[in-house]
Formats: C-alpha cells, sequence, structure tokens
C-alpha cells in the first residue's frame, strides 16, 4: 500500500479505544482529538479538532499499521504546512523548520520565544505516537514528547 494525500486512517488505541488521523503530505499526519470506542461517520471525523500535527514514518501507512477508512480533502484550516522547531544537538542553537506543501521547506535561526509551544522537527514511529496519544487520553504526560522538549540549558547566551 502506498500513502496517499488526504486519506483518513484510524489508530487503534488498545481496549477497544480508536483514534483517527489525515495524511497530507509525505511524512506530516495531522491527528484529530478524539477517542472513540465505536465507529465514526466520515462527516463527524472531519468535525474533529486538529490534535497535533506530527513527522511520521512511511510504514504507518505503507505497511497498513494504520488502515486507510477512507479520503477526504483537507480542510482549508489544515492546508497550511505547520512550523516545528529545530535544537542543534551540538550548539543548542534553536531553529524554525517549515514544511510546507509547496515542496518548499525552510530553516532558519530561531528564539526560545519562537519556538515555544511547537512540536520538534522528529519523524515518529507509529508506536511512540499510540503510546502519545494513549496518554493524552488519559492525562498523564507522554516520555516520547518529554524527551523532545527543548533543552533551554543547552541554549547558548545571545
Amino acid at each position: 500500500m502506498r500513502r496517499r494525500q488526504e486519506d483518513i486512517l484510524r489508530i487503534d488505541l488498545g481496549d477497544c479505544l480508536h483514534s483517527f488521523a489525515q495524511v497530507a503530505e509525505e511524512p506530516l499526519i495531522i491527528f484529530f482529538d478524539g477517542c472513540f470506542t465505536e465507529e465514526q461517520s466520515l462527516e463527524s471525523i472531519s468535525r474533529l479538532p486538529v490534535l497535533f500535527r506530527l513527522l511520521v514514518m512511511d510504514y504507518a501507512v505503507t505497511r497498513c499499521h494504520w488502515p486507510v477508512i477512507d479520503r477526504q480533502t483537507i480542510a482549508a484550516e489544515n492546508a497550511e504546512g505547520p512550523f516545528f522547531y529545530k535544537q542543534d544537538a551540538i550548539t543548542g542553537r534553536l531553529a524554525l523548520y517549515h514544511s510546507s506543501f509547496s515542496d518548499t521547506n525552510w530553516e532558519q535561526p530561531a528564539s526560545l520565544t519562537e519556538c515555544e509551544g511547537l512540536e520538534c522537527a522528529a519523524v515518529w514511529d507509529p508506536e511512540h505516537v499510540e503510546d502519545r496519544l494513549r496518554d493524552h487520553y488519559r492525562g498523564r504526560a507522554n516520555a516520547w514528547a518529554e524527551s523532545l522538549q527543548i533543552d533551554a540549558s543547552a541554549i547558548p547566551a545571545s
């Protein structure tokens, strides 16, 4: 199976619970905020708010780890690629990274203030995303997300 933009994915979270996501431009996937025991209509899925957007390994879709249940045009409010942050492991410097649907990804130096609240530009394994979703719905911190937080102590003084 190949990964196709606009595919709607069903994510099994165990305990008869599932969530939904939508494939955006590779490797971006949009995750919707909702945890369900019953099947949902495509219309109700499309009305769910976005929980987060992450860069995800292809095999989540190509190996049917998350089955495709339908396709739908990406909502206008989700059509623009998001901003992420990067932190250099050696220098500690921060950068903004923009994932654009027009093949013009870019990166520029940034301050801590500009990067706060953004996701790290890391490519997630599907199992780690599932852990993050389960933790979110159980109201607890997620070790994977915490490991990707900005290390403010490593940022060089200006």
